[in-house]
């Protein structure tokens, strides 16, 4: 059955601010909710925040009815820097005496009334907890590139060769392969095969990132290192040579920046590599400055690492000088990077959910804060997200990471909805041979209840990927056609589409390094061949407002189809997913009429095949949509009517 319920979600349409979303401390805002005429009706609405510790309840006015919704309208004030809220909707027993409709099974109070709660996880008719009340947060807001952008990831020795590549030598470290050689997904050879790509092969394939329609190219490390991955710099001052030195740096940026990409690197705030300059010091020397930026045991014997391994000195935050050098000195190594002659638009911070923890040591969101204030002051428009691989909505508020590199509110449970019968990947680490297999169902309770805790400005921030570079590839894990459908999803729900390189060559891959292999340039050995697909769903959102504006309502999810619409009052979009063939009738409650007249035009975007036409005797009422097969649907609807007092 479609999902008509009441609705509320923290995006433009919902939130009305007193600068367009901007929200600061001591504002009074305006929060709106619809509620389906035949759901209750509501007889009365509040507004419960929780303004210094305490709750509130502010009660709602009805602003009217339009297309089947009565909307309701409170005003809250912005008491805390993280404002929660929520609402309770009284429903008045029907007129024969029966509890009014609802999505849970209950009577009604002795009263003849009943009490919902409706929070970022969902309507409920019990007490819940704050944990997943909506949020509003008086932060500095992120650049809106970053929410409106196409990311495309690029690991730089799989992704290109420069003729200049051809001189450099091999350092000690690799073995060297050919272009063309199988990746080795374990084993020392994972981390020590050397390809040789670099960044001038980087720049050199701009058209084709272009022509996928990126805005946003975002590298792993570029600093010198002793592995393939560099996350194990030996030093934070100078681009590794083998991928053609600070002056190759310099010139890709200039060159995406002259085609309106923007740049972001890759950066270790939790450890260094051992053969890092200010780790050999430290070790050789106990008494330096040096060895203060890390843990060592204290007879200088054995020293804390990332998961206990060697090669990755965990650095200690306590350390003021290494927060002098690392971040807040004129020429740190946070901000040199994001000034001249560089000019890099943003860090992606690794493995930031580890940054500056250590048993009973928790610096995590000090130093989190002070990144993020030195990047602000370098450059306002750049962005700051951080690697936070489960749960990530306690570290990523918006106060500091503006978003999450995360996996467990999509990328996880849209491999559990695509999944094979028993794909043997690499699943994030888990004991688990691959994912279950879930139906839309779980997939939904799942994705909500892991992105109820952010506001909904982190939400638009965080990054949606199919898999990265730390992954097994999604063609690997998902039946046929499943990247394409998954793909649309991570397009057309809130967040960053994220593409590592060679998703749109159909690249396979059972974990993260055997995901790692080199791109195609050379002859026709291509797995698949999606470049069409990626770039007209990045043409969709940079044509389709409501892609990047607008809020996310669900109207269905069961089984093998899921549907929901994204809308704001100019336009809105309309997203139907199926795994299977499959066939969902749209009540007329759902949509508008006019929005239900432009679901029986040709979709925008078709993958495999789906199809829409009026649904029974009522004509354009309700309206059947069908796929034939795992297929997929976009299609461009009119806007939602809010009526004003």
């Amino acid at each position: 059955m479609p999902i008509v319920l009441p609705h509320h979600d923290g995006s433009t349409l919902y939130v009305s601010t007193p600068e367009p979303g901007a929200v600061s401390l001591g504002d009074t805002v305006r929060l709106r909710i619809r509620v389906p005429q035949g759901w209750g009706p509501a007889s009365k609405v509040w507004v419960r925040s929780i303004q210094d510790g305490e709750p509130r309840y502010d009660a709602a006015i009805r602003l009217g009815s339009a297309d089947g919704w009565d909307w309701w309208e409170a005003a809250m004030l912005v008491a805390n820097p993280v404002a929660k809220y929520r609402f309770l909707l009284e429903v008045t027993e029907t007129h024969d005496g029966a509890a009014a409709a609802g999505p849970v099974v209950g009577a009604a109070s002795s009263s003849g009334r009943r009490y919902w709660n409706l929070n970022a996880q969902g309507l409920f008719g019990r007490d819940v907890s704050d944990a997943a009340d909506f949020r509003l947060t008086a932060f500095v807001p992120a650049p809106e590139w970053l929410r409106k952008g196409t990311m495309y990831q690029v690991f730089p020795d799989r992704f290109a060769r420069s003729a200049q590549a051809d001189g450099h030598p091999i350092p000690d470290w690799a073995i060297a392969c050919a272009w063309n050689e199988p990746v080795v997904g374990t084993g020392t050879g994972a981390s020590t095969q050397f390809y040789g790509g670099d960044l001038p092969g980087v720049a050199g394939k701009l058209d084709h990132l272009q022509a996928l329609g990126v805005d946003v190219l975002y590298l792993t490390p570029f600093f010198p290192a002793r592995s393939n991955h560099r996350y194990d710099a030996s030093t934070f001052d100078s681009v590794d040579p083998l991928l053609g030195g600070d002056q190759a740096l310099v010139d890709l940026v200039e060159a995406a920046h002259s085609r309106g990409i923007r740049v972001m690197g890759d950066l270790t705030a939790n450890h260094s590599g051992a053969a890092h300059e200010w780790f050999v010091k430290a070790l050789a020397d106990p008494g330096s400055e040096e060895a203060g930026y890390y843990y060592f045991s204290p007879d200088h014997s054995s020293y804390e690492s990332w998961w206990g391994v060697p090669s990755l000195p965990k650095f200690n935050w306590s350390s003021a000088a290494l927060r002098r050098r690392f971040i807040t000195d004129e020429d740190s190594v946070v901000a040199r990077w994001l000034k001249p002659p560089f000019n890099l638009d943003g860090w992606r911070i690794d493995v930031g959910n580890m940054t500056g923890r250590l048993g009973a040591v928790d610096l995590n969101h000090e130093v989190a804060g002070l990144i993020a204030e030195r990047v602000r002051e370098v450059n306002p428009n750049a962005a700051l997200l951080a690697e936070s691989t489960s749960d990530a909505a306690a570290d990523v508020t918006g106060e500091h990471w503006q978003g999450a590199m995360t996996y467990s509110n999509l990328t996880r449970p849209l491999w559990s909805w695509l999944a094979k019968d028993a794909p043997n990947v690499n699943f994030f680490g888990s004991p688990q041979s691959g994912p279950n297999r879930i139906p839309a169902e779980d997939f939904l309770a799942t994705h909500q209840d892991l992105t109820a805790g952010f506001s909904w400005a982190v939400r638009q921030n965080n990054m949606n990927a199919l898999n990265t570079h730390d992954t097994a590839r999604a063609a690997t894990v998902m039946v046929d056609g499943g990247p394409e459908v998954g793909a649309v999803l991570t397009f057309c729900l809130p967040g960053v589409p994220v593409m590592f390189a060679g998703d749109e060559f159909g690249f396979e891959g059972y974990n993260g390094e055997d995901s790692r292999t080199p791109m195609p340039w050379v002859g026709n050995d291509l797995v698949q061949d999606l470049r069409s697909h990626y770039s007209h769903l990045a043409g969709l959102r940079r044509d389709l407002p409501a892609l990047t504006e607008g809020g996310v309502r669900w109207l269905h999810a069961a089984g093998d189809a899921m549907v929901f619409v994204r809308e704001t009052s100019e336009s809105s979009v309309l997203v139907f997913v199926a795994r299977n063939t499959a066939e969902v009738v749209l009540d007329h409650a759902a949509l508008g009429n006019a929005q239900r007249a432009a679901l029986l035009a040709a979709p925008l975007h078709r993958s495999g095949k789906v199809t829409s036409a009026p649904a029974g005797p009522s004509g354009v009422d309700n309206v059947l949509l069908r796929a034939e097969g795992i297929s997929a649907g976009v299609w461009a609807m009119p806007g939602t009517t809010v009526p004003v007092l």
